[in-house]
């Protein structure tokens, strides 16, 4: 058996500093093409969106985490993928009164490791594929949320927090003529 080789049931895993290089790259090769910081924050969303939609499966498959039955569990099983994925611990909190919105503090960003932004970038959400992805994931699980970064490590906030506000339980579509 070859080195590379895996065994039944190993997962492969990735440096964090590959991780993070070749996002960055990533990143820079947007905005070269698209010389617009908002369209590449579009971008990166719908990136981040496109992974969550098939990452959750992943997620389902490996964690066997169960049903959600409200917004806590679905934040507790968004805790556990931050920590499966990107090997990071994150903080739930900031709960709304009304308890449909909170947020997921981390102290460090795997996604921006290496990275100064230049001041002509300052609207650049770097990271916004992770608001993207939870966004993405938690559609394929029938709830629609809104994610926006409310602070940024990049811009100079001590930690980087991502707003989380449940929007509504979607429906199960059923195709036209599948009745």
């Amino acid at each position: 058996m070859s080195r590379g080789a895996l065994k039944a049931g190993e997962q492969k895993k990735v440096s964090g500093e590959l991780l993070s290089l070749t996002y960055g790259s990533l990143v820079a090769q947007l905005v070269r093409d698209y010389e617009n910081v908002d369209e590449v924050n579009r971008q990166l969303d719908r990136l981040g969106h496109n992974l969550g939609v098939r990452l959750i499966e992943d997620f389902l498959a490996r964690a066997n985490p169960g049903r959600c039955h409200d917004l806590r569990d679905t934040a507790d099983k968004i805790q556990q993928a931050f920590k499966l994925y990107l090997n990071v611990n994150v903080t739930i909190g900031s709960w709304s009164p009304a308890g449909d919105e909170f947020s997921i503090l981390m102290d460090q960003n795997p996604l921006a490791e290496f990275v100064e932004l230049p001041d002509s970038y300052s609207n650049l959400r770097y990271s916004n594929i992770l608001a993207g992805a939870i966004r993405g994931a938690c559609e394929m699980v029938q709830v629609e949320v809104l994610v926006a970064f409310a602070a940024d490590h990049l811009k100079g906030d001590n930690n980087t927090e991502i707003r989380v506000k449940f929007v509504k339980r979607l429906e199960d579509a059923i195709p036209a003529g599948e009745d």
